[in-house]
């Protein structure tokens, strides 16, 4: 069994275009960000299904479906992915087409958007069995009965943790749109889906498009490791304090990760929605972000980036010395909705031996 744990933290910024107020966190919201909602999702790994199903596959797309039909906020998660994936947003899709289908394997599977049930269920194009709106994910593509679902768990967090920041632009566009002009999106780690999970950044890139044109959009996403962030610190000393270095298709592949793509074509083009750069605060801080842009360029420009100065500008004032080059948003987070490694692994084991026991 593995089990994630998920917490949004949202940090209101008032007149992101005055930029010279530090942003100040009120001890007593300090307080409550113990409270924070914690959403809970166990996937069976290996050697587990669930009760009512009859195989691994079968057992992990229950446990991911089941946990997008839980209430948030009076409001699913499943019902966020059909606003997403159908661009209710703006003019409805009528159908999304699926890769496979998990029960009868067939290809090129369409999904009608009128033909979604209550439950989220919709029925394959081809066999006319009902399937689970989340297998728009495709991760049951790279889960084993035998092998096991190991593989999908790195896909699975970054796909959930995007999909919340999907939910709380559609729970502020219901209630309150202006509000949006002062919130920004902080995502640990790149604004792409990876995987089987690609095709999810056309649906988020058109959200993006929406977004700029028609309110406002204030979202990065911010790497604490990989080849983009060891060789920001290689160039620390080469960069001076409050610059921008905006990575392009020649960059990437000259000095990051040298002839390992087409020059010719838009470094993440079929995962991403956004662009990276790299970028140097005023007190010497080293952070790989990426911002959403309207389309994939291969040489992006400063002016593609909407938002481009207060969002840097808030990078700078968020930074938290706790770890290397962290945020405080993504600090607290992590840490409130940490399970320590010990005792913590010993009571999962616990509770998975008794469960499997009874």
């Amino acid at each position: 069994m593995c089990f994630f744990q998920f917490g949004a933290l949202i940090f209101s910024v008032s007149d992101l275009e005055h930029l010279g107020a530090t942003p100040f966190i009120d001890p007593e919201d300090m307080a409550k960000l113990k409270n924070i909602q914690r959403l809970k999702l166990v996937i069976p790994v290996r050697q587990v299904t669930l009760s009512s199903c009859s195989s691994i596959v079968d057992s992990v797309r229950k446990a991911i479906f089941d946990f997008f039909c839980q209430s948030t906020d009076d409001e699913s998660l499943a019902e966020t992915l059909k606003w997403l994936i159908f661009e209710e947003f703006e003019t409805p899709r009528t159908e999304w087409v699926l890769a496979s289908c998990p029960l009868c394997g067939g290809r090129e599977v369409s999904l009608i958007r009128a033909s979604v049930t209550k439950e989220f269920t919709v029925p394959c194009g081809q066999c006319h069995q009902l399937i689970y709106l989340t297998d728009v994910f495709r991760l049951h593509e790279a889960v084993d009965n035998e092998l096991g679902a190991g593989g999908i768990l790195g896909y699975l967090t970054t796909t959930v943790e995007q999909i919340l920041a999907v939910h709380l632009v559609r729970l502020i566009l219901k209630t309150k749109p202006p509000l949006l002009r002062n919130v920004l999106f902080i995502k640990d780690g790149p604004l792409a889906f990876f995987g089987q999970t690609a095709n999810m950044h056309k649906p988020m890139r058109r959200l993006v498009q929406y977004l700029f044109q028609k309110h406002d959009f204030f979202m990065a996403g911010l790497e604490k490791s990989g080849a983009f962030v060891e060789h920001a610190d290689q160039i620390a000393n080469l960069m001076k304090p409050n610059s921008v270095i905006i990575l392009s298709n020649d960059y990437i592949y000259r000095y990051v990760i040298p002839n390992s793509g087409d020059p010719t074509s838009a470094y993440g083009r079929t995962t991403y929605y956004g662009h990276k750069l790299i970028f140097k605060t005023s007190s010497g801080n080293m952070y790989v972000i990426t911002l959403p842009t309207v389309d994939q360029k291969i040489g992006p420009a400063r002016g593609d980036f909407r938002n481009l100065d207060a969002i840097l500008a808030n990078v700078g004032m968020l930074r938290c010395d706790m770890y290397d080059n962290s945020l405080i948003p993504v600090a607290l987070a992590n840490k409130l909705v940490s399970l320590a490694n010990h005792p913590s692994t010993k009571i999962l084991q616990r509770f998975a031996v008794e469960s499997v026991g009874h």
